[in-house]
């Protein structure tokens, strides 16, 4: 072996060494060492790039969220502290104080009067029929009858006056809203007409869902809506543990017209069970107060506040994000996105995240997650225990979310706020940004290789352009020609390369000539179908054809006018009269099948199919006789055509072994060249079936008949 790393091997035959490489060569040493120092450098300099850029991206996603939970949990408390505000303004004025003691006095004065057995039949009725079965069905929990009713009679009557005629639920909320009057003259009605429309005011205007009067013995002496509420005693009565009667009682516990008394969600029975929080406040002056306001606060107030107003989006939560609160209970203190977005698959993704399939279901039916829907995750402890931060993890709906979460510092509320995204949208930027550092380098990757096959290839261009050019020529393409410009041995190659290619080309230039030749002598001898059959080698070539029509013509009278004629003057005649049979073939759609000395056989529907190939046959035989007679009138000739057209089935095929002939044959066939005799005059004859299927376009006339299978067939001269 010698020092530049080549091996030398003797050929027998020629005595001359034969180099064989040993190694790599120069191209594939440069593309190496050009694409280890690229890709080397690419990722060091991509890696720290996007090991900055993704920790940029995930701490701004993070830092989003966390404003967003900050912004929303500053509009929630200053809502909230402003219902307080209002509610405290709203307790102390002059209206409420004189509604509060007119109220209350009137009301003790019913406590003197029995409701009659008919006004309670009518009030039992009511709960029995109306109110409660109303309540079942929207709880799923059973009642007694009675369990709802007033024990006091001033209780008993003011609901015969209104609350039973609350029946429908939907529609009779407003009306009980305006009708303060119950018509009776007593104290009552004159203080609730008077001052009524007060609390009406407060419940269209500052929006309450309902507004409550209570006296210091704990009777609920007014409402807004006289709702099942009305009359009852919040110490001993049906209500007496709610949050509302507590609530009650902590706030006459003061005695201060300035305290306010905020409650928690709880599940409010004369509402039909639906999630209420209240706000207290008592009524009267510095000196004594004489009872307590309880106002409404509507679900959908918070709601509000927590989805701000379902605009999820333009405040920056995207497809996927949400607020929501959460209490003690761990249970939902404002709806979920996604309930009110998806809530045909909501129940499946809850139960997917934890939650019982009963209370899944219970969400959907109420559409509603307020205290029912449980969330049990880490955000959600760790908020409870004061303490704010973000985590990453499983959501109550089973998906991965970014959570920023918060106590929320508002007096008399124990909730938490919480902020999630699910990590795929909230990251969605981080995977943009990974995607397009791995596009880069691959970029940067493709460049330095493409220069690099530019450069290496600029010292082995001749030998590739020649390789190149030796392939072509492979695949036939012998045109090629390699440039000459060294003077060297590549030169010489190229030049010995050209001559080869050269010679080629004229050798298969002969080849391709003599094969067209023979093409088109094969297509005047068949039909290409039956060419390309023949050209692959099948040896036994027919097929059965369908709806063809069939014309076979034959001359009249030309042997006697070829008799004064010489031999070629006789074959160019003959030939004239053929072209023009061919041409008319063509012109009208006809498929010629063969030619003999006096006679044409062509079809139609053969080779293409035609649904009007009989029209098409008899215009061609009709064509034919002009064909005649311009040869006539040219050549003073007299020679007559009798031509037979039928249509049917025919087969055809090649004839023979060594001397192909292409022909047809059939019941289409026979009876065409049967017909056209049937007179022995010159015109066109056609079978019943042609005449069945043209005799309204053609005119015809009863020329004879033909036996064909045993019985006698009509022909028809076409005239």
């Amino acid at each position: 072996m010698s020092d530049t790393g080549v091996s030398t091997t003797t050929s027998a035959g020629e005595g001359r060494p034969k180099r064989v490489r040993a190694g790599l060569s120069i191209q594939s040493k440069l593309l190496i060492m050009l694409l280890a120092v690229s890709l080397v450098s690419s990722v060091i300099v991509g890696a720290i790039g996007f090991m900055n850029g993704r920790q940029s991206l995930h701490d701004a996603a993070v830092d989003q969220l966390i404003t967003i939970r900050s912004m929303r949990a500053a509009e929630i408390t200053d809502a909230i502290e402003g219902i307080k505000r209002d509610a405290s303004l709203n307790s102390r004025n002059l209206s409420a104080q004189t509604l509060s003691a007119e109220v209350n006095a009137g009301f003790e004065e019913l406590q003197q009067q029995e409701v009659t057995p008919e006004e309670r039949a009518q009030l039992e009725t009511y709960y029995t029929d109306t109110f409660i079965p109303e309540l079942e069905g929207r709880t799923g929990d059973q009642y007694g009858d009675s369990a709802f009713i007033p024990e006091s009679p001033a209780g008993q009557y003011l609901q015969t006056k209104f609350t039973v005629e609350n029946t429908d639920f939907d529609a009779d909320y407003d009306t009980l809203l305006n009708d303060n009057d119950p018509g009776d003259g007593s104290t009552y009605a004159i203080a609730s007409a008077r001052y009524g429309d007060y609390f009406t005011r407060l419940v269209t205007e500052a929006g309450y869902e309902d507004a409550l009067l209570m006296n210091l013995d704990g009777d609920v002496v007014f409402s807004a809506y006289k709702g099942a509420e009305l009359g009852t005693n919040l110490l001993t009565g049906p209500y007496r543990d709610t949050t509302l009667a507590q609530a009650y009682v902590d706030a006459v516990a003061t005695n201060s017209v300035s305290t306010v008394v905020l409650t928690d969600f709880e599940r409010w029975i004369p509402s039909l069970n639906v999630p209420t929080m209240w706000v207290l406040s008592p009524v009267g002056s510095s000196s004594r107060i004489t009872g307590v306001m309880a106002f409404q606060v509507s679900i959908e107030t918070i709601n509000n506040l927590t989805t701000g107003s379902e605009g999820w989006k333009e405040q920056g939560l995207g497809d996927t994000g949400e607020v929501y609160l959460v209490g003690r209970d761990d249970l939902m203190r404002s709806n979920a996105r996604r309930l009110i977005e998806d809530p045909e698959h909501y129940e499946q993704l809850a139960i997917n995240g934890g939650t019982p399939p009963s209370v899944a279901k219970r969400i959907v039916e109420v559409d509603g997650t307020v205290l029912l829907q449980p969330i049990n995750t880490v955000a959600v402890a760790d908020a409870q225990a004061g303490r704010s931060g973000t985590t990453t993890g499983r959501d109550y709906l089973g998906g991965d979310s970014v959570t920023a979460y918060a106590p929320l510092e508002i007096d008399g509320l124990d909730w938490v706020i919480v902020a999630r995204i699910d990590s795929a949208e909230a990251f969605a930027p981080v995977s943009e940004f990974t995607r397009i550092v791995l596009l880069s380098l691959l970029g940067i990757l493709l460049g330095v290789s493409l220069l690099s096959l530019l450069l290496a290839q600029v010292f082995t261009r001749p030998i590739h352009r020649l390789v190149g050019a030796v392939h072509r020529v492979a695949e036939g393409d012998l045109d090629v020609q390699v440039p000459q410009g060294s003077r060297d041995e590549f030169g010489d190659l190229g030049s010995a390369f050209n001559d080869m290619a050269s010679s080629l080309r004229i050798k298969q230039e002969l080849i391709e000539d003599q094969q067209a030749e023979n093409e088109k002598l094969l297509l005047t001898l068949m039909p290409e179908s039956v060419a390309t059959k023949y050209k692959q080698g099948d040896e036994t070539i027919s097929e059965a054809h369908e709806n063809v029509s069939v014309v076979f013509a034959e001359l009249i009278g030309f042997d006697e006018y070829a008799r004064g004629l010489s031999g070629d003057q006789e074959i160019g005649h003959l030939n004239t009269l053929m072209r023009g049979f061919d041409e008319a073939a063509e012109k009208a759609g006809v498929e010629k099948v063969r030619t003999l000395r006096g006679g044409y056989l062509a079809s139609s529907g053969l080779v293409v199919p035609r649904v009007d190939n009989v029209r098409r046959s008899v215009d061609f035989a009709r064509n034919l006789i002009g064909v005649i007679e311009r040869f006539n009138a040219q050549n003073g000739s007299s020679i007559g055509l009798r031509a037979g057209v039928d249509t049917g089935t025919v087969t055809s095929g090649l004839v023979g072994r060594t001397s192909l002939a292409y022909d047809l044959w059939g019941d289409a066939v026979n009876l065409a060249y049967r017909v056209r005799s049937v007179t022995g005059e010159p015109g066109i004859y056609v079978s019943q079936n042609v005449y069945d299927r043209s005799r309204e376009i053609f005119t015809f006339v009863e020329a004879g008949t033909v036996e064909t299978h045993g019985k006698a067939e009509t022909v028809w001269k076409v005239v």
